[in-house]
């Protein structure tokens, strides 16, 4: 499992988590697209939020490999900001590549990308 060094472990403040430290024995846990409702807390939008901003921040505009990227966290972006670029797309796969879908990610998190213009 690639792990992302700088790519930070958890938001401030906070106990949601970005990263995991190692390996699950069993395999990676599976990557599955969530549904955002609009009622969702504003904490867990916000979280939502500093985790693109992390994705951008380390990646940009390329690809990635999932490594030690939080499956929860990254669950709830994928298919729509964040897109597999493997096909077939292997969900349990910590080698899975995937890229930010700047056009979704601009629409989704205006504030992260007008901050960078």
């Amino acid at each position: 499992m690639l792990k992302h060094k700088g790519f930070p472990s958890h938001m401030s403040g906070t106990d949601f988590q970005f990263t995991i430290r190692r390996a699950n024995k069993e395999g990676a846990t599976r990557l599955v697209a969530r549904e955002r409702y609009a009622d969702r807390r504003p904490r867990d939008r916000a979280a939502d939020e500093a985790f693109m901003t992390a994705l951008w921040d380390y990646f940009g505009d390329e690809p990635f490999e999932r490594g030690n990227l939080d499956a929860g966290r990254l669950s709830w972006l994928l298919g729509r900001e964040v897109v597999a670029l493997d096909d077939p797309f292997d969900p349990e796969s910590y080698e899975a590549l995937l890229q930010i879908d700047i056009a979704k990610a601009r629409a989704s998190f205006p504030d992260i990308f007008e901050a960078r213009d």
